[in-house]
């Protein structure tokens, strides 16, 4: 099921998206007794983490995970963990051991890419294949691209693996593959700017390209949700 939402402003997308993902949260909490998250990073989801933190929710049952990350210490300051952590996994008493962060400390992104994938396969208690998250958050970038799957990057080949290397031009990144994001429960893409008016143009076209706007390769099993803004969306859909 795909569901768009167009919000006239991004603060009305962020707190609309907010309570979405909150509800979402309790209802998987409700159904399984948890909920696996996966996060993404850039500066919309930002105050959302925020918001989750003033939440009162059982963070015992909460396992949170990364779409992506940049192969960067923890501690750097384009580091999707550090600011998830300093948004909302620091200001809660979740366990340590529900916190699941890609593995960013060596210098083999290959090989930590491998032992993100297996930690994933044990975490499920599988031992191949793709297993569902509950939600999977998820931007776009102006080219579109989601996670750190760029266009024409040999990482959108990959179907065979939970976890891959991601690269744009020189900066390294680990990412989750298009197969793992569409055996998700639910996605939901958070999209705002009048920059990515060309990028969802195509993603939604039936003639788009999805090896040049790779968020066309998202296609859940489950729900796939847009959260979009007026000035991403001018022309392209009605209310």
């Amino acid at each position: 099921m795909v569901q768009k939402t167009i919000l006239p402003d991004k603060n009305t997308l962020i707190e609309t998206a907010t309570d979405f993902i909150i509800n979402k949260i309790k209802s998987s909490i409700e159904t399984t007794d948890r909920c696996t998250i996966a996060l993404a990073g850039g500066s919309t989801p930002k105050p959302i983490y925020e918001a989750i933190a003033k939440t009162d929710l059982p963070w015992e049952k909460i396992h949170v995970f990364w779409g992506d990350e940049r192969y960067v210490l923890p501690t750097h300051p384009d580091s999707n963990e550090k600011m998830a952590r300093e948004a909302w996994l620091n200001k809660v008493d979740i366990p340590v051991s529900n916190i699941h962060p890609m593995p960013t400390n060596g210098n083999n992104a290959e090989a930590d890419a491998q032992k993100h994938n297996q930690e994933i396969l044990d975490f499920f208690g599988i031992s191949s294949g793709f297993p569902s998250f509950d939600i999977i958050l998820l931007g776009m970038g102006d080219d579109g691209h989601t996670a750190s799957l760029f266009p024409h990057t040999k990482a959108l080949q990959e179907f065979d693996r939970i976890i891959t290397v991601g690269n744009r031009g020189e900066s390294i990144r680990l990412t989750f593959t298009i197969p793992l994001i569409n055996q998700a429960k639910c996605v939901i893409f958070l999209v705002a700017g009048n920059s990515k008016q060309e990028a969802l143009k195509q993603v939604f076209s039936e003639t788009g390209n999805p090896k040049q706007y790779p968020s066309k390769f998202i296609n859940p099993q489950g729900e796939l949700i847009w959260f979009l803004d007026e000035s991403a969306t001018q022309g392209l859909f009605h209310s």
